[in-house]
């Protein structure tokens, strides 16, 4: 696997933000840390989410974007990107959605973590930018991030390394994952594939095992 760098550690409590004629909580907002923040099962030190029905929780510890990716969206469509611009609690350098598998575990300074589910594009994201199209263009693209669960606490700082510790055999790719669940909606095969991932967290278990089930009666 390629070599892949935290590029920075992003944490930030929830703040309320105007989304037209109202306002909205929304930890989106994150900025790096200097030195190193303590990762637990519930996510970093300093760090929180607004919306704990849909962030956050033990599946959803830490939220993980690409760098790499930056460029792409900076052409034409946001401004200059830095640490943190999706929202991310690691921002990684190296590697992207196609590069990771569900059910992947590293280490990653003190901590190990597993790759859970891809990130679900929110709302929240056209909000901070005034892009209305902004997450619908994520799903499209399937550029949309990670999530991590932490199998061990510890400390996680800029510049360690994402050592992988296990591959899944099943090769089930987060840009793979992506696909399945906005691309190939009626794709009962596909469908099953991602669900026999174990790991795969709930928060997408749930709605895929609904789908086939829909798709099963249709048959």
């Amino acid at each position: 696997m390629k070599e892949v760098v935290i590029a920075a550690v992003n944490v930030g409590l929830p703040r309320s933000v105007p989304n037209g004629k109202k306002e909205v909580q929304t930890g989106i907002f994150k900025e790096p840390v200097d030195g190193a923040a303590y990762l637990s099962t519930l996510g970093f030190e300093g760090d929180g989410q607004a919306d704990l029905k849909n962030h956050g929780g033990p599946d959803k510890a830490v939220c993980v974007y690409s760098t790499d990716r930056f460029a792409f969206w900076e052409d034409g469509v946001l401004p200059k990107l830095g640490p943190g611009a999706f929202g991310e609690n690691l921002s990684i350098a190296g590697g992207a959605e196609e590069d990771f598998c569900i059910g992947d575990t590293f280490v990653i300074g003190e901590a190990i973590v597993q790759l859970s589910q891809p990130r679900q594009p929110c709302f929240k994201l056209s909000v901070r930018y005034g892009v209305p199209e902004l997450p619908e263009k994520v799903q499209e693209t399937g550029y949309s991030g990670f999530y991590f669960r932490v199998v061990r606490e510890g400390l996680i700082q800029a510049g360690d390394r994402m050592e992988l510790l296990e591959r899944h055999p099943a090769g089930m790719t987060v840009m793979r994952a992506n696909e399945i669940k906005y691309k190939r909606k009626d794709d009962a095969e596909a469908i099953r594939s991602l669900l026999d991932v174990r790991e795969l967290a709930d928060a997408w278990r749930g709605p895929l095992q609904k789908r086939l089930e829909t798709l099963d009666n249709q048959g």
